[in-house]
């Protein structure tokens, strides 16, 4: 595997790792069980899609909290609709950035169709709020 692919693998493990806490810090600020169900199996995904990574890079990277208190912090701001709505547009962008890898690593098709589920909840749970 040449540099540039690693670094990618590795970035995109990354944010699965990050998301991960994201996820769960938010949940943490929901007091609706159904809309906290929806945000903690969105973690828990993205907790298998950072596995899938680490098989390819094995690699063992930690979770940044950076983005993840950012996001809580922006959704006491900004408020929860902007944020998911917002989160939504980043997974679609993920499961995008995807596309190009599935030619040379075939497991990584199913983390993009759940980056798309992802946008796709995020999207409806912004109509929530």
């Amino acid at each position: 595997m040449d540099d540039k692919t690693l670094k990618t693998l590795l970035n995109a493990q990354q944010g699965e790792l990050d998301a991960v806490l994201m996820y769960q810090k938010i949940a943490k600020k929901i007091k609706d069980d159904e809309i906290k169900a929806v945000i903690l199996d969105a973690a828990k995904d993205e907790g298998c899609h950072a596995s899938v990574f680490h098989k390819l890079t094995g690699v063992v990277l930690k979770p940044k909290s950076l983005q993840a208190n950012a996001v809580v912090f922006l959704m006491t701001i900004l408020g929860k609709k902007l944020v998911f709505k917002t989160i939504s547009k980043f997974e679609y962008n993920a499961g995008k950035s995807y596309e190009p890898l599935i030619k040379d690593f075939p497991e990584v098709e199913s983390v993009l169709k759940d980056e798309i589920k992802h946008g796709d909840h995020m999207l409806e749970l912004s109509k929530k709020f």
